[in-house]
């Protein structure tokens, strides 16, 4: 547990840095742009390499050292947040830029959460697995509570220019420091290697397939991470800029507040634990952040000045603290029903397929806001008599009718869930990986 914390800690540092840079740059993008599509590409590009590389990465998190592979992918992200640097140093810095360093940021980060997540499993009882999950959440709330705030008074208080370029180079300062916490602890691999992970041992593509067969074989892990998407999240910072008039102090208040929500549910569920069953936690989180979305989030209004930040930082509060039970939940469940020894390629590819339907959803967004949602609700727009009661009208109005439509259907499809006993029975029809090696060696134990 002391080595877990130790590790916690330098991901509070550098998701602190991660979420000043996440502030600045695309407030910086928007500036030069005015488009919400070249903000929602950059996410876009990210997700697509992340999944491309996830089968890959899977591989090499089981085949290598974890704490090895943690560490070159935080250098990754290191070197490429330097080049922005000096790039921007120089006046040098152009939006194709950041197309490029999404890609290459998105290829190394994909080797990052899936051995960190097997990592905790071996580190661990299972017994702490939500908990652990939980301060995970916490401390990346934690970075993004503390990080939006800090970046909006440099950005504020040093001018754009001066403000951006020291975001960067904490950024690099962080990233640097939760390597170096790598570099004092321990993180065992796994002891024992079951036989279906030995039967599956071959080539780089064999082996990247595994984690698709060990799931589509399994309909409740499939199932499970099926009904995990929403199209609104990339938006939520051109749809503020929009109806704000580019107002970076409100963005960042925004978001810090709604950080708090997730660094506040985070405590709350790494101290009770969750739901006895999870399941309950995936599925009722999930319905509950849709909500939130829909008629808190997606409601906010700007007018007068300021007047949309409580109804923005409030839903987003709630958004962040349901998604702790949510994210904890989902992960003890994976962690207490897949072998250590597998858990990189079936992690990898458990992502993919969540997240397989993200870039589309985050390369539509941005034309849909832009080229239909945003003409349709201005004065005399097509949508502006229907909804103007609901959103308002004007620059923005289109993304939050966005954020309404997707926050409806993110709860109907997680309710849905229920109705599967393939989902809804996932901890009873799966047994956990610790009760399935006793029950091998029993049958292997000579009579």
């Amino acid at each position: 547990m002391t080595a877990f914390m130790i590790i916690l800690v330098g991901q509070v540092f550098s998701l602190l840095g991660t979420a000043m840079t996440n502030l600045g740059l695309p407030i910086w993008v928007y500036n030069q742009t005015h488009r919400a599509t070249d903000v929602a590409v950059i996410q876009g590009l990210f997700t697509v390499a992340t999944l491309v590389m996830s089968p890959f990465a899977g591989v090499w998190v089981d085949r290598l050292n974890r704490k090895l592979v943690m560490m070159l992918s935080d250098l990754a992200a290191g070197l490429v947040t330097i080049t922005l640097l000096i790039l921007y140093a120089t006046g040098n810095l152009q939006v194709w830029h950041l197309y490029v360093s999404a890609v290459i940021q998105g290829a190394f980060q994909t080797f990052q959460w899936p051995a960190f997540s097997a990592a905790i499993t071996t580190m661990l009882p299972k017994e702490h697995y939500t908990r652990a999950s939980a301060l995970l959440d916490t401390a990346g709330t934690a970075g993004f509570l503390f990080g939006p705030m800090a970046g909006g008074a440099l950005l504020t208080g040093l001018g754009s220019e001066t403000g951006l370029m020291v975001i960067l180079l904490i950024d690099v300062i962080t990233l640097a420091f939760a390597v170096s916490t790598l570099l004092f602890v321990h993180i065992p691999q796994p002891t024992a290697i079951s036989a279906e992970a030995e039967a599956a041992r071959g080539s780089i593509l064999k082996e990247a397939a595994f984690g698709f067969r060990y799931i589509f074989e399994r309909p409740s892990l499939l199932g499970l991470q099926s009904i995990l998407f929403s199209i609104s999240s990339t938006l939520l910072a051109p749809m503020i800029l929009a109806r704000t008039g580019s107002n970076a102090i409100l963005l960042a208040s925004v978001e810090s507040i709604g950080a708090a929500g997730g660094l506040v549910g985070g405590i709350i569920i790494s101290a009770w634990g969750g739901f006895k069953r999870r399941i309950h936690g995936v599925l009722l989180g999930w319905s509950l952040s849709g909500i939130f979305t829909a008629f808190i989030v997606g409601l906010g209004r700007p007018e007068p000045t300021w007047a949309g930040l409580p109804v923005w930082a409030g839903g987003l509060f709630l958004v962040f603290f349901v998604s702790s039970l949510l994210n904890g939940s989902n992960q003890g469940i994976w962690q207490a029903k897949v072998p250590p020894d597998m858990q990189g390629r079936v992690f990898a590819t458990r992502r993919l397929i969540a997240w397989c339907v993200m870039p589309l959803a985050a390369f539509l967004s941005g034309p849909l806001a832009d080229r239909v949602m945003e003409p349709a609700m201005q004065g005399g727009g097509a949508f502006a008599q229907i909804f103007s009661h609901v959103v308002g009208t004007g620059p923005g109005a289109g993304m939050s009718l966005i954020f309404v439509f997707a926050g409806i259907c993110d709860a109907l499809t997680a309710l849905s869930g229920y109705l599967f006993p393939a989902i809804r029975n996932v901890e009873d029809i799966l047994p956990d990986h610790d009760a399935a090696a006793g029950k091998a060696e029993a049958g292997a134990a000579p009579s």
